[in-house]
């Protein structure tokens, strides 16, 4: 089996700790984990940011939830399941970290 070139090993080890340390940052920043899990789930039809309209009518943006939710129970809400009454919603369950994570976010954004 042939080595790799020098040359190579430090661009190596240099990706691999990057790598490694954005992983840990994320890991450190609820609100930041939280809010790419949303994005990711949420947001084509909600609005998951600060400023901005929901994409689907009627959807409520996120930044208002505050306003029908107690956040201190809304973890145990994203365990359980959230479903809706909407046809087009699907149910959506999180883990323990997740639902902490995608809590932290919504609080960062509450008007």
């Amino acid at each position: 089996m042939q080595r790799p070139p020098t040359t190579i090993m430090p661009l190596i080890a240099s990706l691999l700790a990057l790598l490694i340390l954005g992983s840990a940052a994320q890991a450190q920043d609820p609100a930041r984990h939280g809010g790419a899990l949303l994005k990711e789930f949420c947001s084509s039809c909600h609005a998951i940011g600060k400023t901005g309209n929901s994409p689907m009518p009627g959807a409520p943006p996120f930044r208002e939830l505050g306003r029908s939710f107690d956040f201190d129970q809304f973890p145990r809400l994203l365990q359980r399941g959230i479903s809706s009454g909407h046809p087009a919603m699907p149910e959506f369950k999180f883990s323990d970290d997740d639902a902490r994570a995608a809590t932290a976010y919504l609080r960062s954004i509450q008007q």
